[in-house]
């Protein structure tokens, strides 16, 4: 669906944010886009989305590309930025203007989300809170149906009740054909839905792996001491040792810590990547 091959971008021209970027989405995944502040997260979604123009390479979404905003490809690409402005109008009215550049809305499944957020038509968007808001922006564009849904810090602004609905509206409404690109730093919010993982450092993607093969290589453990003979590939102190991330030799099943996954990758790139390769 969605394919970048050696994109350059930088917003002045003395600026690089992006050298040489490839990365390839598939329909079926709820991609989850890691990395520190101004690694470039949310200038990515943009350009996948067309909103910023890379000065060499390409992004192509279904094909065609980005920058070119072909109408059939907008109508299959929803953007929920992290940072919006809403009208001072009434939802009803938002959606009546809004949906209709979406070929494949569903106004039941709105109905269906509106009711979980515990919204209604009627409410006025500036009289909204920041968490409802953000709701409404969820539900809108999980009522789009797009083939390719963007979120930038989706969890933003939501309490924790609103984070849990978030995750299993997500879940239950989202089709094979779809793609999903979640940008987050609330990483424990979302890491039982996200797979695969992307983690992009510097301009580059250092690290891209689905949950399945992060557990086959990696070993997630918290133990009491670091030993000589049994070195992590990164390890932080913690209640009762160290919460360690280690070489998956002898075939362990442990739970992913995408936190402890994310510092590792950033502090040990090389060392990490190099346990998918053993």
């Amino acid at each position: 669906m969605v394919q970048i091959e050696n994109l350059s971008f930088g917003y002045t021209r003395k600026q690089t944010l992006f050298d040489r970027l490839a990365l390839e989405l598939v329909p079926g995944n709820i991609y989850g886009l890691l990395g520190r502040n101004g690694a470039g997260k949310t200038t990515l979604l943009k350009v996948i989305a067309g909103l910023v123009f890379p000065r060499q390479g390409t992004s192509k979404v279904s094909g065609i590309e980005s920058g070119v905003r072909a109408p059939e490809v907008l109508a299959d690409i929803c953007f929920i930025p992290e940072e919006y402005h809403l009208p001072p109008i009434r939802i009803e009215r938002y959606v009546s203007l809004n949906a209709p550049f979406y070929s494949r809305f569903d106004h039941e499944k709105l109905a269906w989300l509106m009711k979980e957020f515990q919204l209604d038509l009627s409410h006025k968007l500036h009289q909204l809170s920041f968490g409802q808001k953000k709701k409404f922006l969820l539900a809108f564009g999980l009522s789009t149906s797009s083939r390719l849904l963007l979120m930038d810090e989706p969890t933003n602004g939501l309490d924790i009740p609103s984070k849990s609905q978030f995750r299993r509206v997500i879940a239950a409404s989202l089709t094979e054909e779809q793609s999903v690109v979640i940008s987050t730093h609330q990483v424990r919010d979302l890491e039982s839905l996200i797979d695969p993982v992307i983690i992009i450092d510097e301009g580059r993607i250092i690290f891209q792996q689905d949950v399945n093969s992060i557990t086959s290589a990696l070993a997630f453990e918290t133990i009491p001491e670091i030993k000589e003979n049994r070195q992590p590939l990164y390890y932080e102190e913690a209640l009762g040792g160290y919460a360690s991330i280690l070489p998956n030799v002898q075939d362990k099943d442990t739970r992913m810590d995408l936190e402890l996954l994310f510092n590792g990758v950033i502090a040990n790139t090389k060392g990490i990547n190099q346990a998918f390769k053993s």
